[in-house]
């Protein structure tokens, strides 16, 4: 099975790894096109970091942020798969109307319930994230008895909150109020998340975990090591890997493909 790649646009000035590179209408388009032309199957463009102890963004300035960038890549391609980032239902109603195809809700519902009826109106697909508390305290000591049980039994839940909707994929969140231990043990066991919907979506792009494993502190220098544990994990059966480096997923795809052993 071969994933499908999306790129994320952060259109935000503190996004752990890539904060401010992309704050201005015309580097955010530029950025998304050279994305589609590396090979993402779909862009995730969000206005609000969700990185761990970030603040929320009021309304008006988070439509700022992204409204723009859609239109102005949906004007250059208009069947690209975008995905909306936001906790916000006017946020999400908005990129809708302006063709965005795909709600990204890192709250799994929690925040935003109406998420289902929105996304059915529009024949739009929705992601469900785990994530345990909100970026403001989510990594303050995380606990749990059985991580494994504790996010599918969540992510079972809120999804059957959104029967209503064809295309609904799961996201276990790594990083999202997990410590290393918890990541490990939900990497190592993501095909049973399978089992909840049948499509999930997997982000594990320089996450900090890694830093933790080998030492990397500088995120952007963390793409290798991103690569190399999707490499591992292709035979999980994950249906969108969610990545800042598209280039270099797209091309261990393609070499994955062409030679084996």
């Amino acid at each position: 099975m071969k994933p499908k790649i999306m790129g994320i646009l952060n259109v935000t000035p503190n996004s752990f790894s890539d904060g401010g590179e992309y704050i201005t209408t015309k580097s955010a388009i530029d950025h998304g096109l050279r994305m589609i032309a590396e090979g993402a199957d779909i862009i995730d463009i969000g206005g609000e970091s969700s990185r761990p102890g970030s603040d929320g963004v009021p309304l008006e300035e988070e439509l700022n942020r992204v409204v723009p960038v859609l239109e102005g890549i949906r004007k250059i391609h208009p069947t690209i798969a975008i995905s909306i980032d936001t906790t916000k239902y006017d946020v999400a109603w908005m990129a809708l109307e302006k063709g965005a195809n795909i709600i990204n809700d890192v709250s799994g519902l929690t925040q935003e319930p109406r998420f289902v009826d929105l996304a059915a109106e529009y024949g739009a697909e929705l992601v469900i994230m785990h994530r345990k508390g909100n970026s403001k305290t989510m990594q303050d000591n995380p606990q749990y008895d059985d991580v494994v049980k504790e996010v599918f039994d969540f992510l079972t839940t809120q999804s059957s909150i959104a029967k209503k909707i064809n295309n609904v994929y799961v996201d276990v969140g790594i990083g999202f109020g997990k410590n290393l231990n918890h990541n490990l043990t939900l990497l190592n066991n993501l095909e049973k998340f399978n089992q909840i919907t049948g499509k999930q979506l997997l982000g594990i792009s320089r996450k900090a975990f890694i830093n933790m494993l080998f030492g990397i502190e500088n995120a952007k220098d963390r793409d290798a090591y991103t690569v190399l544990i999707h490499q591992q994990l292709l035979n999980c059966k994950i249906d969108v890997l969610r990545v800042h480096n598209v280039r270099l997923l797209r091309d261990m795809i393609e070499i994955n493909n062409i030679i084996s052993c």
